[in-house]
């Protein structure tokens, strides 16, 4: 009986692995850029969003520059999440994000910077306030202009609630700004700005969760020379409720201000303070000397010790601004 040899069995050819598509194509497809991002902070504003995402739609499309519509819901406890669901098939350029509880609206402006696609972006409310209809404008100065990283819309009339508090304590506030910043400011928390997203980047994280994060954006910008343009605008009663609360609010702004100069500047607050302490005590040491020959007041030390304490101070913290390699 005849017999075969066995055919050896080969070990089957695993399938070519498709090469991996390159990272940054796989995080940004080319399909997703634009050229502006309009981040909008919606928290109950039901009545008037879709008017007020209409208005920004309209404008932009009548531009002709590629965009795109942030609508940050805050959590809203009235429908506005649902009105701008119903109404996104058509917007085609709106993009809606839901957050889960209440950030305040620095918190949406942050995120919402930081999710955009396009190279500039927008702050604006949906509140009806803004003449949203112009926000190509603030966009064309920045296009046109390659020295300006943020163009802000100066309010020329004051139009909040409690009108008679806000308006001197804005001007306050704003002086305050000035002085720090050595820098003219027309109007410090107008809450219309374009600026250049990637500029803006470092800044970012500094944002507060409340509505000082434009003040802080403004000065960010001031403290590290990055020139900043403002355009004269409308501003109208705003629909709806406002979300401002005076005094905890005005309290915040000032804090605000302080805060940001102090991490830019440091110099620039406490070294005045410090040099009026020093030269207040010399004098009043001299006034010991000649009233009682050979003695100075416990007052007379103390003040002049508290000067070259916030001297040092001031010193040290420059150092660490210096150190730091963001300024």
């Amino acid at each position: 009986m005849s017999t075969q040899s066995a055919e050896p069995t080969r070990p089957p050819v695993p399938a070519p692995v498709p090469a991996p598509a390159p990272a940054s194509a796989a995080a940004e497809p080319s399909s997703d850029r634009v050229h502006v991002t309009i981040v909008l902070p919606c928290y109950n504003e039901q009545e008037h969003v879709i008017d007020e995402v209409e208005r920004i739609c309209k404008a932009m499309d009548n531009s002709g520059k590629t965009y795109e519509l942030l609508a940050v819901d805050d959590c809203s406890t009235d429908g506005t999440l649902a009105r701008l669901e119903e109404a996104a098939p058509r917007f085609p350029h709106m993009r809606i994000m839901a957050f889960q509880h209440n950030s305040g609206s620095g918190t949406v402006r942050r995120i919402g910077s930081q999710q955009a696609r396009g190279e500039i972006v927008v702050w604006t409310d949906a509140d009806m306030s803004y003449p949203n209809e112009r926000i190509p404008e603030l966009v064309d100065v920045l296009d046109t202009d390659p020295s300006v990283d943020q163009v802000v819309g100066a309010r020329t009339t004051e139009e909040g609630s409690h009108k008679a508090l806000r308006v001197p304590a804005k001007w306050f506030i704003r002086k305050v700004a000035e002085r720090l910043t050595n820098t003219r400011i027309p109007d410090l928390n107008s809450g219309l700005r374009a600026f250049r997203r990637e500029v803006s980047l470092p800044y970012l994280r500094l944002l507060p969760p409340g509505f000082s994060c434009v003040t802080t954006i403004t000065i960010a910008f001031l403290s590290n020379q990055h020139p900043v343009r403002y355009m004269p605008i409308d501003y109208a009663k705003r629909a709806g409720k406002s979300k401002f609360h005076f005094t905890k609010d005005a309290y915040r702004y000032i804090l605000q201000v302080l805060r940001m100069v102090m991490y830019f500047n440091p110099l620039k607050v406490l070294m005045p303070p410090a040099l009026w302490l020093i030269v207040i005590g010399l004098l009043k040491g001299v006034f010991d000397m000649v009233v009682h020959f050979g003695y100075f007041a416990n007052n007379t030390i103390m003040i002049f010790v508290t000067g070259l304490i916030i001297a040092s101070l001031a010193l040290l913290a420059d150092l660490i601004v210096r150190s730091r390699g963001d300024v």
